[in-house]
């Protein structure tokens, strides 16, 4: 071996191992698909061995490639905490965040709190992407995931940043045209705006009152994947909502909706997602740590 491995030739293959495509991994790092195709091959010749297979439809991992992969994690992840131990010296968080949430929280809430954040502290870059599925943060290299829901698989590490429920509710319109339901089986007579969350099976209300637990089957002829248009669709009058408070608090204050079946609602607390390899990240710490300050703040100027 001839040349030691150049730590981006290592982040340019860890990317195209995770993508699987050369040009995803070019439009990630605002480079040419032959850049990364080359920084492959230099990778492969310093290390001496073919890491993927090619094919004009797709790119494949060869069994040489996945050793090199979770080592070239364990060096990269190495190389960020001594960066990061060194700017944490120095007082200052810096390096590469990689930061996903839902459509609507995200870009709703995290969104302008992540621009905030990097106001404050310069020294970080934030890469923010918004999804409508839960996201495997560690096979997808995300350092942090802002969701709204409490299922969190055990290994990963999860701190809670606000407390948030969701509920029930609709237009005045809608409730006088076709009345206000007393019970939740009376949903099955209702039109329900159905959005396909990131957390829950399509179309199945999971409700609690107090101890009690039930799961609803809806239906309605309006259903979407972006909590913003089924929003606009309630207000409109078209049906029910189940949504987050942090989204139809200032509705309900205005009276452009209307809590329905207020006995019943979904406990959808909003937490800080990161893998346990980044439990000691400053970078990480420091965002989660912005976000619980600032999220609280906004808990208390609704209460």
């Amino acid at each position: 071996m001839n040349n030691m491995p150049l730590n981006e030739d290592l982040r340019v293959f860890v990317a195209v191992a995770r993508k699987t495509s050369f040009n995803a991994v070019a439009e990630e790092f605002g480079v040419s698909a032959g850049y990364v195709s080359k920084r492959i091959r230099v990778l492969e010749d310093s290390l001496g061995t073919k890491l993927l297979h090619r094919s004009t439809r797709r790119v494949s991992i060869t069994e040489e490639g996945e050793r090199v992969f979770h080592w070239a994690l364990r060096v990269l992840d190495d190389l960020d905490q001594l960066i990061q131990e060194v700017s944490t010296v120095q007082g200052e968080p810096r390096g590469l965040l990689r930061i996903c949430s839902s459509f609507g929280f995200g870009h709703k809430v995290v969104a302008p709190l992540i621009s905030q954040m990097t106001a404050a502290h310069p020294g970080l870059t934030v890469r923010f992407e918004m999804f409508d599925r839960i996201v495997d943060i560690a096979s997808e290299g995300f350092d942090l995931d802002v969701r709204i829901g409490d299922e969190i698989a055990p290994h990963l590490i999860a701190k809670k940043l606000a407390s948030n429920r969701r509920i029930l509710c609709a237009a005045p319109a809608y409730l006088e045209r076709r009345g206000v339901p007393k019970s939740l089986e009376d949903l099955a007579r209702h039109d329900c705006l159905v959005i396909k969350e990131r957390d829950h099976p399509f179309g199945v209300w999971r409700l609690r009152n107090g101890a009690n637990t039930a799961s609803v089957k809806v239906t309605g002829p309006l259903s979407t994947n972006h909590g913003e248009v089924a929003m606009e669709w309630c207000v409109d009058g078209r049906g029910i909502l189940l949504r987050s408070l942090w989204d139809v608090g200032p509705q309900l204050e205005s009276g452009t909706l209307v809590q329905v079946l207020p006995q019943w609602d979904q406990e959808a607390n909003v937490w800080a997602v990161y893998p346990n390899r980044l439990n000691r990240s400053a970078k990480v710490r420091t965002c989660v740590e912005f976000l619980a300050a600032h999220l609280a703040a906004m808990d208390r100027g609704r209460a």
